[in-house]
């Protein structure tokens, strides 16, 4: 997504974070606990409906400047973007600038979860350095990632993984081993990650991701589907297209950790990019968010999401095509209306 700079049988165990007996590690023995996918709970449900099919709606948000839309839709949870590399070494700050302690970006985290929403790191995005390319050891990077977790006062981390981050093998598995880690240190941590994905689904790059996280025994709750981008040939409906990614995502997910189609749907989440987009022919309209919420609510999606609650609203007069792409929607609406749609 934008940033602000302008089949092996252990993966069956992958999402599970609370699976006894159940590892990447795991053979077949009698006391291994069945392959189980048990997916975040709903910041709506009690406890004892952690399977509940209730979609949330989660939008990615600015973690240091507020938007009068931020809580439009009454989110359930605020994906904070993003925790990168200050550009020189394993330093997390947010959006590559602002020190994790500012005290403005913690009154604003602290305004989003006044009424009980809770918030969700987003580490990487499209541009700056992800913290992975940055640190030099494993320990190193979850040392990292847990300062930026402590300073938002986070259980939840999302590795939005994408461009020439998701090709690098090595960085990919340094992190993998840094969320082990960290994991171990948490053993309440929420993981999810954020990836690309076409209509023909997951990519091999994105399916290699998923791989090292189960091998090096990542417990991960969620993969987030980034349903946009899909480059210029697809000009049709994109509604249609988000819907056709996430059948094909949810059959290699089901297959990967052979689970029912009720537990592959409730470990998916969908994030789309409102209106228009930097692709030629890309525009993602009200319709659209309304088709793939009704869509997510019968299959029991776990969550839905959008970049951004900044750009939920109508452009001005005088804003020109970069506008679009940073602070408004460029299609008509009202403010907050794609937040609406995407709540139900």
């Amino acid at each position: 997504m934008r940033s602000f700079h302008t089949a092996t049988a252990g993966l069956t165990c992958m999402f599970a974070l609370a699976v006894t007996g159940c590892s990447a590690g795991s053979d077949d023995t009698a006391d291994a606990a069945p392959p189980t996918l048990q997916p975040t709970a709903s910041a709506d449900d009690s406890p004892s409906e952690s399977t509940s099919t209730t979609t949330s709606y989660a939008p990615y948000v600015s973690a240091t400047e507020a938007s009068d839309n931020d809580s439009a839709g009454s989110p359930t949870a605020y994906n904070l973007a993003f925790v990168i590399s200050d550009g020189s070494d394993c330093t997390p700050k947010w959006n590559g600038t602002t020190a994790l302690s500012d005290s403005a970006t913690k009154s604003r985290i602290a305004q989003l979860t006044q009424d009980g929403a809770t918030v969700r790191v987003s580490f990487g995005g499209a541009s700056g350095k992800e913290l992975a390319a940055s640190c030099d050891s494993a320990s190193e990077l979850a040392a990292a990632y847990g300062k930026a977790l402590d300073a938002a006062g986070a259980g939840q981390a999302d590795f939005d993984i994408e461009g020439d981050e998701l090709t690098d093998s090595d960085s990919v598995d340094l992190r993998s081993e840094a969320i082990a880690l960290l994991q171990k240190e948490r053993s309440d941590l929420e993981v999810s990650f954020t990836l690309p994905v076409m209509p023909s689904g997951l990519d091999d790059d994105s399916l290699a991701l998923l791989e090292s996280a189960n091998e090096h025994d990542v417990q991960v709750s969620t993969v987030n589907i980034m349903t946009m981008n899909y480059g210029e040939s697809y000009d049709g409906d994109m509604g249609d297209y988000a819907l056709t990614s996430a059948k094909a995502a949810h059959t290699q997910l089901k297959k990967l950790f052979g689970t029912s189609d009720a537990g592959a749907w409730k470990g998916m989440a969908l994030t789309s990019m409102l209106g228009v987009n930097d692709v030629d022919g890309e525009t993602f309209a009200l319709d659209d968010a309304a088709q793939v919420r009704e869509f997510a609510e019968e299959k029991g999606v776990g969550w839905v999401s959008m970049w951004a609650t900044f750009r939920d609203q109508e452009c001005g007069d005088d804003s020109s095509a970069d506008d679009a792409l940073t602070n408004c929607s460029g299609v008509d609406q009202e403010e907050g209306a794609f937040a609406e749609a995407f709540s139900g």
